[in-house]
C-alpha cells in the first residue's frame, strides 16, 4: 500500500516522481490519467474519490500524471504496461476536506506549538494563568499557526531550507497568542457567554480580568515579537494589533447604517480578520528568506483567504442554526452589523432598509429581515464574492513549487468554500 500526496493533479503540469513519494492533489483538478501503472493502490491527498482506485507501476520507478482528454474512457480490468487508467475527480465524488487532514503535513509542528503555548504565556499571576488555560484548553482550529507552518515549509523548499527555523516556530506561537487575545476582547465587547462550547474568560473571571488578560497576552506576544529582531516582521505584526482596534471602531460607528458600501465592509473585514492571516503568511515567507515578490504573493494569499473566510462566516450567520453556529443565528444583523449578504439584499429590497433603520423595534421584524436577506439575492451574491476572493488566493500560490504543502494551502481555500456548498 502506498500513499501519494505530492502528485500535481492540475490541468497543465506533468509530474514525474519516484513511487512511494508523498503527494497531494490540486483542489481544482477534475480528471487525471495515471499511465504505465499497476500493482499498488494509491490514495490522493488523503481522500478517496468515488471509490476509484489508481494502480501504480513500481518496477518502472515513476508515477506519471497527465491531463485527461475529455472523450477518452478507460477500464480498470486488463491493465498492463501500455494501459492507462482514468481517475475521475468530479466534485460530487470527493469527500469533504477536513482541517485535520489538511494540517496532517504539519501535524508535528502544531503539536509542538500546542505543547508550548501555555509556557510561553509565562504569566506569574495565577488568575492570568487560569484565564490562558481556559481559552487555550477550549481547543480551536489553530488555523492561523497552521497556515504559518504550511507557508513556512512551502517557501522553505523554495529557498532550499531543510527544516523550519526557530523564527518560523516562534512566529506561529506569536500569531496564536495575538489571535487568542483578540478573542478574549471580542467576547467582552460582544458580551458572549460561550466560546467553543466553554464559558468565556470574562464570564468566569469578570470583565476586568478578561480585559487585562487580553492586554497581557498582546503585550507578551509583542515582547516575543521584538526578540525576533526582524524589523520588517515587527512592523508587519504590530500593524495587525492596530488593525484590530480600527476594525472594531469602524464596525461600532456604522451599526444600523444601511448606506455602508461593499468597499467599507471589505476594509472592516480586512482589519478584523484578513490582516492577521496576511501577516501570518507573509511573515512565514520572510523568515524563509525568499524573494520579496514571493513574500508579497503570500501576503495577498493570506489577505484574499481571510476575506473569503469572513464572507463565508457572514453567510453562515444566515444559513445555519443557532446550534450549528454556537451563538444566536443572524446575531450580527440583530446588533446592527451590516455584512455582505445584507449589503447585497439592500440593493433589491427597500423594505429591508426600513426594518434595519428602525433597529427591529417591531415584533417579528428581525425574522422578516432575515427572510428578505435569504430570499432576495443576498446569500447568492455573497457566495459569488467569497468565490471571487478564493480564486484570487489560489492564483497567489502559483509562485510556489508543487508540494504537499502548497496543495494543503490550496485545500484550505476549498475547505472554506465547502462550508457554504
Amino acid at each position: 500500500m502506498m500513499s501519494c500526496r505530492n502528485v500535481d493533479l492540475g490541468t497543465s503540469v506533468l509530474d514525474l516522481m519516484p513511487c512511494g513519494c508523498s503527494c497531494t492533489s490540486s483542489p481544482t483538478s477534475r480528471q487525471l490519467l495515471f499511465r504505465n501503472c499497476s500493482k499498488n493502490l494509491c490514495r490522493i491527498g488523503g481522500r478517496s474519490y468515488g471509490g476509484n482506485l489508481v494502480l501504480l507501476r513500481p518496477d518502472l520507478g515513476t508515477c506519471r500524471a497527465v491531463p485527461a482528454k475529455p472523450k477518452e474512457t478507460y477500464l480498470l480490468n486488463g491493465i498492463g504496461q501500455d494501459k492507462t487508467v482514468m481517475l475521475n475527480l468530479k466534485p460530487e465524488s470527493q469527500k469533504p476536506i477536513s482541517l485535520e487532514n489538511l494540517f496532517e503535513v504539519v501535524a508535528d509542528d502544531l503539536q509542538r506549538l500546542n505543547d508550548n503555548l501555555l509556557s510561553i504565556v509565562g504569566a506569574e499571576n495565577p488568575v492570568l494563568i487560569s484565564a490562558a488555560e481556559q481559552i487555550f484548553s477550549a481547543g480551536g482550529k489553530r488555523m492561523r499557526p497552521g497556515l504559518v507552518f504550511l507557508v513556512s515549509r512551502a517557501t522553505a523548499e523554495l529557498a532550499g531550507l531543510r527544516e523550519l527555523t526557530v523564527e518560523h516556530r516562534r512566529l506561529g506561537e506569536i500569531i496564536e497568542m495575538i489571535h487568542t487575545a483578540s478573542l478574549i476582547h471580542d467576547d467582552v465587547l460582544d458580551e458572549s457567554d460561550m466560546r467553543r462550547g466553554k464559558e468565556t474568560v470574562h464570564e468566569l473571571f469578570g470583565t476586568r480580568v478578561a480585559v487585562l488578560a487580553g492586554d497581557f497576552m498582546f503585550a507578551q506576544a509583542s515582547w516575543y515579537l521584538a526578540n525576533l529582531e526582524n524589523l520588517e516582521v515587527i512592523k508587519l505584526i504590530s500593524q495587525v494589533i492596530k488593525d484590530f482596534a480600527s476594525g472594531e471602531i469602524k464596525q461600532a460607528s456604522s451599526l444600523f447604517d444601511c448606506d455602508v458600501e461593499l468597499d467599507d465592509y471589505l476594509l472592516k473585514s480586512y482589519y478584523k480578520t484578513a490582516s492577521l492571516v496576511a501577516a501570518s503568511t507573509k511573515g512565514a515567507a520572510i523568515f524563509s528568506k525568499v524573494e520579496s515578490e514571493v513574500a508579497e504573493e503570500m501576503y495577498q494569499y493570506g489577505k484574499n483567504l481571510g476575506l473569503s473566510f469572513q464572507v463565508v462566516d457572514d453567510i453562515l450567520d444566515f444559513t445555519q442554526s443557532t446550534e450549528q453556529l454556537g451563538k444566536p443565528a443572524a446575531n450580527d444583523l440583530a446588533k446592527g452589523n451590516i455584512t455582505a449578504p445584507v449589503i447585497f439584499a439592500l440593493e433589491n429590497e427597500p423594505r429591508l432598509r426600513e426594518i434595519i433603520e428602525s433597529e427591529f423595534c417591531e415584533p417579528g421584524s428581525l425574522e422578516e429581515a432575515i427572510e428578505i436577506v435569504r430570499n432576495r439575492g443576498g446569500i447568492k451574491r455573497a457566495q459569488e464574492l467569497a468565490k471571487e476572493k478564493a480564486e484570487l488566493a489560489l492564483k497567489n500560490l502559483n509562485c510556489l513549487p508543487r508540494s504537499g504543502f502548497r496543495s494543503a494551502l490550496e485545500d484550505m481555500v476549498m475547505f472554506n468554500l465547502e462550508r457554504i456548498d
